[in-house]
């Protein structure tokens, strides 16, 4: 396959997977699709570290438009485009690492919840992880379903971000290919 249609391939793929991040992390601001919770400061703490928002999203989407050109004719489809499409997967390693930190460290901590009648993170700290005992849900009163609603969200986040950080770093290897031996876009049978 020729490197300028692998860095179109490696775009077309990293879209739906920057927006679905965005996605992720916005609804994460409203647990139960409430606004009290985000009015009332009453968000996890790795939420508002925006890992999806601006690692896996912005940090993301930026690259995969210059990949994206990459794969076009034009100035963009020559060495030095392909040098720098190298540079720009590389920033988005580094959103995509930002975001997958931040939703393993998510799902290791669990949600901000209301135990009783006081605001906590429950199952923080804990040797033994809440994610294989559904027992231990129930500890969260409000918002309802946090827990499910946690997991998920950050659950998506985190297999989206590890797709993220494949596909930058195979258009890190794709750009260096291209850089050196050209893209062959341009190159057409008489």
């Amino acid at each position: 396959m020729c490197t300028g249609k692998c860095s179109s391939c490696i775009a077309s793929t990293l879209y739906p997977l920057a927006v679905i991040s965005i996605i992720c992390n916005i609804v994460l601001f409203f647990p139960g699709g409430d606004i009290k919770y985000a009015k009332d400061g009453h968000i996890t703490e790795e939420v508002k570290y925006m890992g999806g928002l601006v690692g896996g999203g912005i940090l993301v989407l930026l690259p995969a438009l210059y990949i994206h050109l990459t794969g076009k004719q034009g100035c963009c489809g020559n060495r030095c485009g392909m040098f720098l499409s190298i540079v720009l997967a590389a920033v988005g390693v580094a959103g995509a690492l930002y975001s997958l930190i931040v939703a393993a460290v998510a799902l290791k901590n669990g949600p901000l919840c209301k135990v009783i009648l006081v605001w906590a993170t429950p199952f923080k700290d804990r040797d033994a992880s809440y994610l294989n005992d559904k027992t231990w849900w129930g500890t969260c009163v409000a918002p309802n379903n946090i827990v499910e609603f946690h997991i998920g969200l950050f659950a998506t986040l985190l297999a989206v971000s590890a797709l993220q950080v494949i596909l930058c770093a195979i258009q890190m290897i794709n750009g260096l290919f291209g850089c050196l031996c050209g893209t062959c876009i341009n190159k057409e049978v008489l």
